[in-house]
């Protein structure tokens, strides 16, 4: 791939559901681009000293909130060729479906219930989903996420039957597809 399209674009930023693949995604998409990788949750927990679980805790889901809107605006502000993988209700916020977009390309990484139950089954270090019927709980987040998933994305991709690796050729050929025109 050649350097003048990676020229174009400053920002990239994931958005979906929790499991989706945004920081395995991220972190592959930016050391193929030689870009800075930026996980906004990464970003909370380094300046508050404390897990999100524990932010949960102390000051619910609506102090998290503030927070990773604090923090997503903060690196709006930076100067840096990025990829931004973001928590999976950073789209919750209007505020922040207005700031994505107008950072970057956003791409969201559209995954099914199914998938997500798949990947998420055993994961103990989300709060929102620390819940007796995972399935019901994940059903009911994308209910309310999967429409703002879409109203903020430039374009997405469907990452159910593919690899990270086929996700990542998918989103190179995309990139260099709106950078050139095509």
């Amino acid at each position: 791939m050649g350097k003048a399209w990676e020229t174009t674009l400053a920002r990239i930023i994931l958005i979906g559901p929790m499991g989706s693949g945004k920081s395995t995604i991220g972190r592959l998409l930016a050391a193929r681009l030689r870009w800075q990788f930026v996980d906004s949750d990464a970003r909370i927990v380094a300046a508050t000293g404390v897990d999100i679980p524990t932010i949960f805790a102390i000051e619910g889901e609506a102090g998290f909130r503030e927070r990773e809107h604090r923090v997503l605006h903060d690196i709006a502000q930076e100067d840096e060729d990025i990829v931004l993988a973001t928590g999976g209700g950073a789209v919750l916020d209007p505020r922040n479906r207005e700031l994505l977009r107008r950072m970057g390309e956003v791409i969201y990484l559209e995954v099914s219930v199914s998938e997500q139950l798949r990947r998420l089954r055993h994961d103990r270090q989300r709060p929102l989903l620390q819940v007796d019927n995972l399935r019901q709980r994940l059903e009911e987040l994308a209910a309310e996420r999967t429409p703002l998933y879409r109203q903020t994305a430039h374009w997405r991709v469907r990452g159910d039957a593919l690899r990270s690796d086929q996700v990542l050729r998918q989103i190179l050929r995309h990139l260099r597809d709106l950078c050139t025109g095509q």
